[in-house]
């Protein structure tokens, strides 16, 4: 059976940065490099002349920056999902990112391995986020949905009457919570003394429970759900 790749642009102003991404995707047979750039405005022109499945965009790039090109790229090519790669963890650029149609956010210090990971999960129409900025951007929404609660008259409780949550194990609502707190699955092993793959088939077992695609998505459920506080 012949394997589908995926079709990956990387636009990054750094030469050297741009080269040790593509010897990554290299290593990993259903990933295909089909154009490079430095600019915002080759972002544009790769999707237009290559059309890739995953754009990988810097935010401070010259001619246009990453969150203004992702914003052009959701309108021109909405088949092409951008995932960010950035310096920057501060709140507003991620944000920024999300909001102009960013399917994902992680900080240049990931490891490839986690790299490898978040890109799966956004060529599979999931979202991916570093769990490093994952806390502050679920506290904001958390934020904005104590308001929307208040608005609408009604307090947030913690409802785990809810039939899913009774699907979820001890482990796997220690694990859940976990999540929210932006743990990487390294942190969690550590914390719960258990091997990261264990850790991993909990985080599998909860979105399978909880019918979602990724970690961000169940943490952004069970917030929603009055499951978790953070």
């Amino acid at each position: 059976m012949e394997l589908t790749q995926t079709r990956i642009a990387i636009v990054d102003d750094h030469e050297l940065f741009r080269e040790g991404l593509k010897r990554i995707f290299d290593l990993e047979d259903e990933f295909y490099v089909v154009a490079e750039g430095r600019t915002g405005l080759d972002a544009i022109r790769i999707a237009n002349e290559h059309n890739p499945e995953i754009m990988i965009l810097d935010i401070n790039m010259p001619d246009l920056n990453g969150i203004e090109a992702t914003k052009q790229l959701s309108l021109l090519s909405p088949d092409t999902r951008v995932l960010i790669l950035s310096i920057h963890d501060d709140e507003s650029y991620i944000t920024h990112a999300l909001e102009a149609g960013a399917s994902g956010f992680l900080l240049k210090e990931v490891a490839s391995t986690e790299l490898i990971s978040a890109v799966r999960s956004v060529a599979k129409d999931g979202a991916y986020l570093h769990p490093k900025v994952t806390t502050n951007v679920l506290k904001e929404y958390r934020r904005l949905l104590q308001i929307k609660d208040e608005h609408a008259g009604r307090n947030v409780e913690n409802r785990t009457d809810d039939p899913v949550y009774q699907l979820l194990s001890r482990r796997e609502v220690e694990v859940l919570h976990l999540l929210a707190d932006g743990r990487s699955n390294r942190d969690i092993s550590d914390m719960l003394f258990i091997s990261e793959k264990t850790v991993k088939n909990h985080v599998s077992s909860v979105l399978r429970k909880m019918d979602v695609n990724d970690r961000t998505q169940a943490v952004v459920d069970a917030i929603r759900r009055g499951w978790v506080e953070i």
